[in-house]
């Protein structure tokens, strides 16, 4: 899951979900050391990647480009499950998703003192590039993995990842689907049990 299904996933509450937005820079047990929000969206965000990289759905996603892609593979599953949960949004949330976007951008500006120096400096670009929104058509998706393939200095080829998502592209999207029901199933019971 990357950013977009990893914000949704979150509590309805602006410091869970910058956590879980950030929680990637926070390691090991310094998530202790943010407002208890915070926290409990880095517990979110682990147990979201925890329930994925393990899932069978998800495996079977990712193993069909790793003859392309090696480890990257797991990251373009990760951009193609964004796609469609922006592509379809409206099937899980009752808000439009510029709305949903435009109101966590305004959350990260308005806590901005409370975000790691790494998102801090990543946010004015990403709130400028519009990442989130980017993500439900095909051209913003690819625009992504060709920025994400400079940023390893051409090395994961991640800029040919369209083609294949084109290729297999209802094979990709039937298996978002089956899998995102069941995340949203599990993360909800791990909420529940969640301090």
């Amino acid at each position: 899951m990357n950013f977009l299904a990893h914000i949704f996933l979150s509590d309805d509450d602006d410091l869970v979900r910058i956590g879980n937005f950030m929680a990637d820079t926070i390691k090991g047990k310094s998530y202790l050391d943010f407002h208890p929000k915070i926290q409990r969206g880095v517990l979110l965000h682990r147990e979201i990647d925890t329930f994925t990289d393990s899932h069978l759905i998800f495996r079977q996603s990712k193993h069909r480009l790793h003859a392309d892609f090696g480890h990257y593979s797991g990251v373009l599953i990760d951009l193609y499950y964004d796609h469609f949960l922006a592509k379809n949004f409206d099937k899980w949330s009752d808000q439009p998703l510029k709305v949903f976007v435009q109101k966590f951008y305004l959350s990260l500006n308005t806590n901005f003192e409370l975000l790691t120096p790494k998102i801090q400096n990543m946010m004015p670009y990403m709130i400028s590039h519009n990442w989130l929104e980017s993500y439900q058509t095909l051209a913003g998706i690819e625009k992504i993995m060709i920025q994400m393939d400079y940023r390893t200095q051409n090395q994961s080829k991640m800029r040919f990842g369209i083609n294949n998502l084109k290729a297999d592209y209802q094979l990709f999207e039937e298996e978002f689907y089956e899998f995102f029901e069941l995340i949203q199933n599990h993360i909800d019971h791990f909420k529940s049990h969640l301090a």
